[in-house]
């Protein structure tokens, strides 16, 4: 496609918008460039709000942006504005709002019509070129649209003014609701219990999503000693790893499951996705002991280390589509029987066949010769068919999954998103440092320190502090400052934290500290309490991002302002200065009045109020030997989200190299400057004397916790 016949587009960063260069549409990227036009013209703007992963949206693009009668309309009508909801969080959540209340659903593609001054006045997700399923065709809506604003002005006006009101006051969170109250995680774990889907696992029905803060509420409650949970954690785990929504053959999970087995999925991949469930599952372990919930965890670094991470550079990308075109639907992942027998003979074939029930009719309703692979008969079962033993049958599915995988990567790739985003970044990292710990997994560690210390590079700077993109998937594009949000400040705090624990570097805690100081004073409302998802004046005030909002609830990823609250409450464990815990207990009383009423989608909530309402207990080994490494795995091996487990040489047990809390504690232990390992449990800013037996150690952290 030549320069001639490409629009503005081409010069965007992202991918998303790179996509749509070639389409006979005038786009214009989001900026007051655009909006200046539609003033002048005194034209409505068409808003289109979408994503590289979405499918529907490159079915838009095709069935509507992409048709010259369409483009036509649009072109004389409206200024046309493209963004890409990845790189502009802000804007989308904006007007996802907007949309949610004209519709009663959002999603994407979003389609949003504004006045020229970005105020939105109607709007929609998918609509067909042409009337059809009881959709409003999109020309018929553009013409529509367009008389509309030219001949009912004020209804319009009226109209964008109460849906702007609309976006001002979802999740704005004006002031404090009342006193925190940890008995918030009691209504999460009953909200899960109500929802649990007793025959599939998981919560509620189709369409199904994981809910990976929620899981690790329960969790923690599990651990704690509340055994009936265990139905809930275990099922649910169990059975997502078992369905569709889980790749059978590479790893890693798919956004979610259309069906309420978790057998077919939305077939996209995303980073935020395998990171939450990567520590669902590391947590997991850990709770219950289950070797299998630690090879899936196992399983998700192997395909995320294959596909969704920069191993030159470091880093880890945004997302891998489900389609090739829009004529399959995730025929990449998918297998026909004769597709099975072209690579798999003889036993190998029947295993394989019998374990992911490989049929000549599959589970795709546009191809139903395609088969979804997800696990349908035990291994017992299957030796017992095949007169084989469990193990033997093991072996021969390791085989087939093998060649099914190398088959399978000869195929056509679906596109990955090299985006390297700051946030989902962040929360890879602490995943993968959780699973290096606890599986002693020192590639994943290494991965991630080295992911981490590019971010610190490249992404964070004194003057600017964080950016939200680090680096854009085309390498020919020219990249754009997106100023980091909350969640890029929030999660990397916490991923700065997470790799102290695992070094005992000094300088990741003292990121962490400028970290969350900036996001303290950029984000944080003194008034009201609570934190803004932007920086007041950052992002400008074009359309709707004139509104402020806290973030709360978690959708798709941890919520911002808990995840604040989390970094906040961490940073004052390590520091025992009281002005982290306030600001951190006033966050969590802006919405302590409605997070009860969230139930699972308040999860990272439920773990803040975890941190906030338990003493936190901090187990620090000192010593470098074997026994100090039995010692860390004593401290490790029991799960807790109020724990956190450090590892220093004698050395370095010199208040220079401590934070404050611990420079006042641990530094003054005179047993700590001996040469033999021994590890301390510290509760709530008070330590126990010192211990050099493992089991002793583990019996004593299991029994602070449960004080």
């Amino acid at each position: 496609m030549s320069t001639a016949t490409q629009n503005s587009l081409s010069h965007a960063a992202s991918s998303y918008l790179r996509s749509a260069a070639h389409q006979p549409i005038r786009w214009h990227e989001w900026g007051e460039e655009a909006f200046r036009l539609a003033q002048a013209e005194n034209k409505p703007i068409l808003l289109d709000i979408g994503a590289v992963w979405c499918h529907w949206c490159h079915v838009m693009d095709r069935e509507s942006y992409e048709n010259p009668a369409i483009a036509e309309l649009v072109n004389q009508h409206f200024v046309a504005v493209k963004v890409d909801r990845d790189e502009r969080p802000d804007v989308d959540s904006r007007y996802q709002a907007a949309v949610q209340a004209v519709s009663g659903q959002g999603g994407w593609p979003l389609t949003v019509f504004l006045t020229p001054d970005g105020k939105p006045f109607y709007g929609g997700t998918y609509f067909p070129p042409d009337d059809m399923h009881g959709r409003p065709g999109f020309k018929r809506v553009l013409l529509s649209i367009s008389e509309a604003f030219k001949t009912k002005h004020d209804e319009v006006k009226q109209s964008a003014e109460q849906l702007l009101s609309v976006i001002s006051q979802t999740e704005a969170f004006a002031g404090r609701s009342k006193d925190f109250s940890p008995q918030v995680v009691d209504a999460i774990v009953a909200s899960a219990e109500k929802l649990f889907d007793h025959e599939n696992g998981g919560f509620g029905s189709a369409p199904k999503f994981p809910h990976a803060p929620a899981i690790d509420v329960l969790c923690h409650r599990y651990a704690r000693g509340e055994k009936t949970l265990g139905n809930i954690v275990i099922g649910t785990l169990v059975r997502m790893a078992q369905g569709g929504v889980y790749d059978q053959v590479a790893g890693g999970f798919h956004r979610y499951s259309v069906d309420a087995h978790w057998i077919v999925p939305h077939f996209e991949k995303m980073a935020y996705d395998n990171s939450e469930l990567l520590k669902n599952y590391v947590h997991g372990y850990q709770a219950t002991g289950e070797a299998f919930f630690a090879a899936v965890a196992k399983d998700i670094i192997r395909w995320m280390d294959a596909w969704l991470s920069d191993r030159e550079r470091g880093g880890f990308y945004a997302s891998q589509d489900a389609d090739i075109s829009l004529d399959d639907d995730g025929d990449h992942f998918t297998w026909t029987l004769a597709e099975a027998q072209e690579v798999l003979r003889g036993e190998e074939l029947a295993a394989a066949a019998l374990r992911y029930n490989i049929n000549e009719i599959g589970e795709m309703h546009h191809d139903p010769a395609r088969n979804v692979l997800f696990v349908h008969a035990a291994l017992d079962e299957i030796a017992q068919k095949l007169d084989k033993t469990p193990e033997q049958v093991s072996e021969l599915l390791d085989r087939a999954k093998q060649k099914m995988y190398d088959a399978r990567v000869k195929r056509p790739i679906p596109y990955i998103d090299k985006t390297v985003y700051t946030n989902w970044n962040a929360l890879c990292i602490s995943a993968y440092l959780a699973a290096a710990r606890i599986l002693r997994l020192e590639d994943a560690r290494h991965f991630a320190l080295r992911s981490l210390d590019r971010i610190l590079a490249e992404a964070w700077s004194p003057e600017r502090g964080l950016g939200h993109v680090l680096a854009y998937s085309d390498p020919q594009a020219v990249p754009r400052h997106v100023p980091g949000m909350l969640d890029d400040y929030a999660y990397t705090a916490i991923a700065c934290l997470d790799a102290y624990e695992a070094t005992a570097d000094l300088s990741y805690f003292n990121f962490a500290k400028k970290i969350v100081d900036r996001m303290v004073d950029r984000f944080f409302d003194p008034v009201g309490g609570g934190f803004f998802d932007t920086a007041s004046g950052e992002q400008g005030a074009l359309g709707a991002l004139s509104a402020r909002r806290k973030p709360f609830q978690d959708s798709p990823t941890p919520a911002g302002n808990p995840s604040a609250a989390i970094a906040l409450l961490r940073m004052h464990a390590y520091t025992n200065d009281n002005a982290y815990r306030e600001k951190a207990e006033d966050t969590l009383e802006v919405f302590a009045g409605v997070a009860d009423q969230f139930g699972i989608y308040a999860g990272t909530y439920g773990i803040a109020a975890v941190l906030f309402s338990a003493p936190h207990t901090q187990v620090v080994v000192i010593g470098e030997d074997e026994r100090a490494q039995q010692l860390e795995a004593a401290a490790l091996a029991p799960f807790a989200l109020n724990k956190a487990v450090l590892r220093i040489a004698h050395n370095d047990v010199v208040p220079q190299n401590l934070p404050p809390a611990l420079a006042e504690s641990i530094a003054n232990l005179p047993a700590v400057t001996q040469a033999a390992s021994v590890a301390v449990v510290c509760s709530g800013f008070s330590c126990k004397p010192p211990l050099a037996d493992p089991d002793e150690l583990e019996r004593a952290v299991r029994a602070s916790l449960q004080a």
